[in-house]
């Protein structure tokens, strides 16, 4: 044994510290969680016993689509400035394979919808880490572990909080069991976006009519619209301006002046709200005693500081400067970026003032770099302390694979629990909650997964009638829905598609088909996941063979209780609140509250027992 393995060894015992060597990993991003937790992988020895007699090669599998940025190297350790525009999986695995040489490391600079990454590879896996930042491939990791049947454990920061989510199918929640947040979107009339998609371009880079970045949201009203494509034409006037000494007077008065009059004169805009009041660049300009373009250039380091809006106008007259002189010494055309300092000036200056003249609050160049670059701040130590509760959790999944120990039984995944990073509390800064079991109503892990194999290439000839023929052989099924991406294909009551190629409605590699028993006692829902072959076997496959589908959890018809409808549901395991407070009624809640009492206490004695176990010595400690 390695001296550098003799720590783990002693820590997690010989069984848990081998099971982690043969182990075979995926890690979906390599960010600034997924830098984190390859480092933590890499250094526990995840994936590094070669010649094991598992099916499993081990090792880690790195995918990220992403290349990497400027800023990202203030919370991303494994780059440096030299790599800047490299694909984060490859500079990942290269720095972080010179912790462990004896690691093997695969680097996939893919995305992870890409069609390689079936079912089938999923399966290949004994632990999954999400390292992600956006809610479509959360979700679709997710139900592509669900579909392989392998454990995940989610993981995400905002700020100085973060938060640890062990997910197993048939065990636990998943990903969306529990609704998630709906990212805040903003119509192009909105100050910030107007500073950053509107104003900016039509002075330094493509006019507002060409412009692909700004897209028509359903709040956006057509006579703002049309309002704005004639302030864009004068704007065009003004811009053949630049250069001369008088630009950024004429710039300030076109857009928070005459256009502002020109709104307030719409009266009828403002019966039930206050009218904006336009600003003067001499009005505002009187009040100081310094040379504005220095002064803003001194303003513009302030960037947590909240500018008065003379300090806005003298970082708008900076930052138009600073924008023109590099628009006259050959860069035609500048874009918003949240890591141009320059650009970022001239959005947060240009949106105050718009929002002083709106009666809206100002805010710091810091809060509006995160509104205009839709940024969530990413803090390093709470990445690093995220990533490092996730090895934890994975850890115990691997434990509870390994069954029971010293005759003990393991807890659920082995004790994983919901870990949460709070910055709130003084007192415990880690806190840890019970995973919950799965909902019965999730319409992503209720489901039965099954593979479904297609002949791949031109041979495949399939059409959605076998299909149809073969659910209706195999699973029994006898009115149904069929679902794809392409929405509903076939239902008792849309037969039109059944002549034709399967191939037009289903994704070869990653796809999914879910299909709905509509029945009078319908079933749950059978997802198929889509899975190509070339060989000679038969065109369509339904793995496994025999597919057994429960049927779905329904409400029985309501019964009388003393006048009022009480709802019973059919399953034991989900029971509703009685609407009475009958004897027996009571009797079920204090005997309820006394098993809930003896669990806790259980519990909490449990969290004072250190337990060692005696086959090799190692100490399980409770992360408690």
């Amino acid at each position: 044994m390695q001296r550098r393995d003799r720590g783990i060894a002693q820590s997690l015992g010989l069984l848990l510290t081998k099971c982690v060597k043969e182990s075979r990993v995926l890690l979906v991003g390599a960010g600034g969680i997924g830098c984190e937790v390859l480092k933590n992988l890499v250094c526990c020895g995840f994936g590094s016993l070669s010649g094991t007699a598992s099916s499993k090669k081990p090792g880690i599998v790195v995918i990220d689509l992403d290349t990497i940025d400027l800023s990202n190297l203030n919370r991303q350790f494994l780059f440096r400035k030299r790599h800047i525009k490299k694909p984060k999986a490859f500079v990942a695995k290269e720095t972080a394979s010179q912790f462990n040489p004896s690691v093997d490391i695969d680097a996939h600079h893919a995305s992870i919808f890409d069609s390689q990454y079936n079912v089938e590879f999923f399966e290949t896996f004994d632990l999954v880490f999400n390292a992600l930042d956006n809610l479509a491939a959360r979700r679709h990791v997710n139900r592509m572990c669900l579909a392989a049947n392998v454990p995940l454990i989610e993981s995400g920061t905002t700020g100085f909080n973060g938060q640890v989510q062990a997910i197993k199918k048939r065990v636990t929640e998943c990903y969306d069991c529990n609704p998630k947040p709906v990212q805040k979107t903003f119509p192009i009339c909105t100050i910030r976006i107007w500073a950053k998609s509107y104003l900016l371009p039509e002075l330094f880079g493509t006019s507002e009519e060409e412009s692909a970045d700004v897209a028509v949201t359903e709040g956006d009203s057509a006579d703002e619209l049309a309002k704005l494509k004639e302030e864009a034409e004068a704007l065009k006037n003004v811009r053949r301006m630049m250069g001369k000494s008088e630009f950024a007077q004429e710039v300030f008065n076109k857009v928070f002046h005459d256009d502002i009059e020109r709104l307030r004169s719409m009266t009828e805009m403002w019966q039930s709200r206050k009218a904006p009041e336009a600003l003067s660049f001499e009005g505002l300009k009187a009040g100081s005693e310094t040379e504005i373009i220095e002064h803003g250039r001194t303003l513009a380091e302030q960037d947590q500081a909240v500018w008065s809006v003379q300090d806005d106008l003298a970082v708008f007259t900076y930052s138009l400067d600073t924008l023109s002189n590099r628009c006259l010494t050959g860069e035609k055309v500048i874009e918003f970026d949240k890591d141009d300092k320059d650009t970022l000036d001239f959005v947060a200056s240009a949106a105050n003032l718009r929002s002083h003249i709106f009666d809206i609050p100002l805010h710091s160049e810091w809060e509006i770099k995160q509104m205009a670059g839709n940024i969530i701040p990413a803090i390093a130590t709470s990445n690093a302390l995220t990533a490092s509760l996730c090895v934890m959790e994975g850890f115990k999944i691997l434990r509870s694979q390994l069954g029971s120990v010293g005759g003990k039984e393991e807890a659920t995944l082995g004790g994983a629990k919901m870990v949460f990073l709070n910055s709130r509390s003084t007192e415990r800064m880690i806190t840890t909650q019970t995973l919950a079991p799965p909902k019965a109503d999730c319409p992503v892990c209720s489901p039965v997964y099954a593979k479904l194999r297609l002949r791949n290439g031109e041979g495949g000839k399939a059409t959605l009638q076998e299909l149809v023929d073969l659910l209706k052989e195999k699973v029994g099924y006898d009115e149904f829905a069929i679902t794809t991406e392409a929405g509903i294909i076939y239902d008792p009551d849309l037969e039109d598609n059944l002549e034709k190629p399967l191939k037009d409605y289903v994704t070869h590699g990653n796809g999914f088909i879910t299909v709905s028993d509509e029945g009078d006692e319908a079933k749950v829902d059978l997802v198929l996941s889509t899975v190509a072959h070339s060989g000679e076997d038969a065109e369509l496959q339904l793995l496994p063979d025999s597919i057994m589908l429960p049927y779905k959890p329904k409400r029985e018809s309501p019964a009388e209780t003393n006048g009022h409808a009480k709802e019973i549901r059919a399953t034991p395991e989900v029971v509703a609140a009685p609407t009475t407070t009958s004897s027996a009624g009571a009797k079920r809640k204090r005997e309820a509250d006394e098993e809930a009492e003896s669990v806790k206490k259980r519990v909490m004695a449990s969290k004072s027992e250190v337990h060692v176990v005696d086959d090799d010595g190692a100490i399980l400690l409770d992360d408690d």
